[in-house]
Formats: C-alpha cells, sequence, structure tokens
C-alpha cells in the first residue's frame, strides 16, 4: 500500500483505505477513496477555501471531506447510501482531527435536495448515469432557487460521464486538473474535470 494513504490516514486520525463492493450494483458502484495525492493536488488548485462548503456524492468512509476540511478549512457534507460504510464514515467524524467540520448523511443520492449553502460538489464515479442524470437536475433546481457560484469536481470521469455533461445547457467546462503524473501508466481518465453551474 502508498505510504502517503497510510500516512494521511494517520495524520487525520481516521481509517479509510481499502476498497469495498460488496453491495455495489449496475446502478451504484464500489467504495473506492480518491486517493490522497489527487486530494493534495485539489487542495492546492485554490478552487475550494475556508468559506465554501464541499458536498461529496458517494462520500464512503469520509476521506474526502476529512482531508479537504483539514487541509482548507471548507466545511463538508458527505452522503452516503450503504449503512454500513456510512458507519464508518461516522466514526471517522469522530475520531477525525476535522471532524467538527464535517457532516455525515445517510441519503440516496437521487433524493437529496442540495442545500442552499453548498457552492462545491465532488464526484469520483459514485453511481451510473441514470443517477447522475436526477443529481445533477437536484444541484441545478438548487443554484435556480439561490443563484450563487456552484462549482462541480469529476475526478476520474468516465466518458459517458463527460458525453452527457457537456449536453446539459446549464453547465459550463472551466477547467481540468491534471493528475496523470501521480501515477504509473499516462492514463488519460487521471484528471478532475471543473464544470460550473452556469444559470
Amino acid at each position: 500500500m502508498n505510504t502517503s494513504e497510510t500516512r494521511w490516514d494517520k495524520l487525520l486520525k481516521i481509517r479509510t483505505t481499502g476498497r469495498d463492493d460488496s453491495r455495489s450494483n449496475q446502478y451504484r458502484y464500489p467504495y473506492e477513496p480518491t486517493p490522497y495525492s489527487v486530494l493534495e493536488r485539489l487542495a492546492n488548485s485554490g478552487y475550494i477555501r475556508k468559506k465554501n462548503v464541499l458536498l461529496d456524492y458517494g462520500c464512503g468512509k469520509g476521506r474526502v471531506e476529512l482531508f479537504m476540511a483539514y487541509q482548507t478549512r471548507c466545511h463538508a457534507i458527505g452522503i452516503e447510501y450503504d449503512d454500513r460504510i456510512f458507519e464508518t464514515a461516522c466514526e471517522n467524524k469522530k475520531s477525525g482531527i476535522s471532524g467538527e467540520r464535517t457532516v455525515f448523511l445517510l441519503e440516496n443520492a437521487e433524493n437529496y435536495q442540495v442545500p442552499a449553502e453548498v457552492d462545491r460538489v465532488f464526484f469520483f464515479n459514485p453511481f451510473s448515469i441514470e443517477i447522475l442524470r436526477k443529481v445533477i437536475a437536484a444541484v441545478t433546481a438548487s443554484c435556480y432557487e439561490k443563484p450563487r457560484e456552484l462549482l462541480l469536481f469529476f475526478y476520474y470521469p468516465q466518458d459517458e460521464y463527460i458525453s452527457y455533461l457537456m449536453t446539459v445547457d446549464e453547465l459550463m467546462f472551466i477547467d481540468e486538473i491534471d493528475c496523470r503524473d501521480l501515477f504509473d501508466g499516462e492514463n488519460p481518465r487521471e484528471r478532475i474535470v471543473i464544470f460550473e453551474v452556469s444559470i
């Protein structure tokens, strides 16, 4: 296992390593934590700061929330549908050094109403395109209700995701954070694609 993975978990006083596909299916994909090296690059990008509220769909054990809250001092909300993995996120919130800046909710993504204070949203391929369509509709509806700068971050995006996102009138591609150099093999999916909700 990569030493930075265990080192960050230890520093943050959390346990988030390991993949879990025991409850995955064609609509909801396995739990796999976003690599810390990618999160470091996102934290250093300047797109997420102390005043922001970050929402993570399919938060798993809470790594994104607890790391970003620690690194950027933002507030973070994680939603997870798997009750067992959700319990681990709650334990990590209790033990984690940035737990007081995070909230975890046991929710189905397609039923979740995006709070008005959320202005940053993170996705690491948590679910199928069918669910993504419903989620994007909820995100844009929230922005219509309360217009604000709202950025969406897609790490390691599937081509199907990008093709769909490019067709949504309310979304505008604004940037990409290249992460290929962090891993072997020059994988073109090693990137964070950023869209802005443009109402």
